[in-house]
């Protein structure tokens, strides 16, 4: 039972992008949109030559900014406060979820590759502001993205979260291998399941629906 398993959780890790709200949202279409631009802007390549960097240095380095950062010595705070100032009025409040969270034993932090006060805005617009104890972001694991092992380290360190009574919700399975490894129980959400094989064995759980899934946890 789902419930069973995690009956041992008292810290609740979530990421932000396409976990706390639906993919469908496609926040992620203007992000990319704004991040094509800025590379085009800061390294003076064309529109096809910028989405390549940004597609490559996501699949090579966990995100496109660890890999402007390493290949360019790119500044990021600037980059974070661009490529996140976004329009989020489509985002739908989510009152279940709210619950759900609001109700769940123990510390709850959000952990995400993008910024802290990005995160702040989307957890505002959906209406789940004020359920958690942290909200940390690449700035606080010295910009090392996930799935760092490292990176993992520092976050957890600031936050208190003990691996062993842990569980990370994450829409990424990339981001999960360490959580795993780690001993924290690991939920992969998303709208399809990955094909269950020896590269998803890190991966205990897979959900659709993160409020419904709360519920069978309580």
């Amino acid at each position: 039972m789902v419930k069973k398993a995690f009956s041992h959780v008292r810290h609740w890790v979530f990421d932000l992008d396409n976990t706390l709200y639906h993919p469908s949202a496609r926040l992620f279409d203007q992000i990319e949109v704004k991040m094509t631009n800025y590379v085009m802007a800061e390294l003076g390549v064309d529109q096809a030559e910028a989405d390549h960097l940004r597609s490559s240095y996501w699949r090579d380095h966990g995100t496109t900014l660890a890999g402007l950062m390493r290949e360019h010595k790119m500044d990021p705070l600037p980059y974070l406060e661009a490529v996140h100032d976004i329009s989020m009025d489509h985002l739908p409040k989510d009152p279940d979820l709210a619950t759900c969270i609001k109700a769940l034993p123990g510390k709850r932090i959000v952990y995400t590759n993008g910024s802290a006060p990005y995160a702040k805005r989307v957890l505002a617009a959906r209406g789940l502001d004020g359920l958690f104890d942290g909200i940390y972001g690449v700035e606080h694991a010295e910009f090392r993205p996930k799935p760092e092992r490292a990176a993992f380290d520092m976050v957890f360190d600031k936050a208190g979260i003990h691996a062993e009574t842990a569980a990370m919700f994450e829409d990424d399975p990339r981001n999960l291998t360490a959580p795993y490894a780690m001993g924290m129980r690991t939920v992969h959400v998303a709208p399809e399941a990955l094909e269950c094989d020896t590269e998803t064995r890190h991966i205990h759980h897979h959900t659709d629906d993160l409020a419904g899934f709360l519920a069978k946890v309580l």
